[in-house]
């Protein structure tokens, strides 16, 4: 069998859903030596990213790690470690990810009450409320802070003062919003709360940060039953990440390193100071884009600056066009998911990529193509 050439990956300039491109800095930390997982001075490291993460989270949770996967092993640790069978559990289904959470929820044995609602809206508080009444005992509540297939920005500090000193837990995804738009997990009285790497972090894919209220420990530690999920079980993880520093699975060394630098940089920016590029730059794109008769298809007042959802003028294919942006331009954008497939574009200025250089560059090859 011949040797495969090289992998070398074309030049592109990812303005997706994720991933988002990442800084030189990130890359160059990746390729750093390998060290052993149990190395004292890979150890003090994974202190750092936990601290750090403290920091963009906005909490004082000790337990705040990330989970070696995705963002979607960030969901899976989140509900099966705070979900026992028979709980009722109560989540916004507006979106891909919404759907999601309902789906792990039941898988976990958890009874789903879904507050439904069209893709591109939020979930308005007033229903959580009243799903609340209608079940009192409930176990927590999920919601998606930023709908990544929709580009809704769930408002969460109705629902957070509402939780705060009931025994009901409030389980929040924000993969797309962490380091993006303000999340602010102790001052909202947010208990379960997970992300992803490769959005507003612009850290490659593969680990998910996460972090658990006193409350939400507390839960774990009542548990009859035990986590279905021997490698997401925060009981023996957090063994790792606590001061036992026992083993539990082979760390993702360089992936962790990776992060390190790329919070680093989110801290040398300032929360704030991203944020209001993030809305900046968001803004201006929303504005330019309905200049060409595109349409936002998220609730208005409730648009996610990173990541914008919009239909292409009647009569505009938008799979071709997509994919010639792609070839002919070097642009990676996403398509509509779920009842906006076929309809919507997709497109994230999240992190590294949330430029005015990026807006002009797309719209530019943008004009080119819907001229041509």
């Amino acid at each position: 069998m011949d040797v495969a050439p090289v992998a070398t990956p074309p030049a592109r300039l990812l303005l997706g859903p994720g991933p988002s491109p990442v800084h030189p800095r990130v890359l160059e930390a990746q390729a750093r030596p390998i060290v052993g997982h149990l190395d004292p001075w890979f150890l003090e490291v994974t202190d750092q990213i936990a601290e750090m993460l403290r920091t963009v989270f906005r909490t004082h949770n000790r337990l705040t790690y990330a989970v070696s996967g995705t963002g979607s092993a960030g969901m899976e640790t989140a509900v099966v470690n705070v979900v026992e069978p028979g709980d009722t559990v109560i989540v916004g289904v507006n979106g891909v990810f919404g759907g999601r959470l309902a789906d792990t929820a039941q898988r976990a044995g958890a009874e789903v009450v879904a507050l439904e609602e069209p893709w591109g809206r939020i979930v308005p508080p007033e229903r959580v409320a009243s799903a609340l009444k209608a079940h009192p005992d409930a176990k927590l509540v999920a919601l998606v802070h930023a709908e990544t297939s929709t580009g809704a920005h769930q408002p969460l500090e109705e629902v957070g003062a509402l939780l705060r000193d009931t025994d009901t837990l409030f389980l929040v995804d924000t993969v797309t919003g962490l380091a993006g738009v303000p999340v602010e997990v102790d001052a909202w009285g947010l208990d379960v709360v997970y992300s992803g790497a490769q959005k507003c972090l612009s850290v490659p894919p593969g680990l998910a940060p996460i972090t658990f209220s006193e409350k939400a420990e507390a839960v774990i530690d009542r548990r009859s039953t035990t986590v279905r999920s021997w490698y997401l079980d925060v009981t023996a993880v957090r063994r790792y990440w606590g001061g036992e520093r026992a083993y539990h699975h082979t760390a993702p060394i360089s992936a962790l390193l990776g992060l390190h630098e790329g919070l680093r940089l989110v801290l040398e920016e300032g929360l704030e100071t991203r944020w209001a590029r993030h809305a900046e730059v968001g803004a201006l794109f929303q504005e330019h884009i309905q200049d060409r008769d595109a349409e936002l298809l998220a609730q208005e007042g409730h648009r996610l600056p990173q990541l914008t959802t919009f239909a292409l003028p009647d009569g505009i294919e938008e799979a071709p066009l997509r994919a010639r942006l792609l070839h002919e331009h070097g642009i990676e954008v996403g398509g509509g998911l779920g009842s906006f497939a076929g309809r919507a574009w997709r497109v994230g200025l999240m992190g590294e990529g949330a430029t005015h250089a990026n807006v002009d560059r797309f719209l530019d090859a943008l004009d080119e193509l819907l001229e041509g």
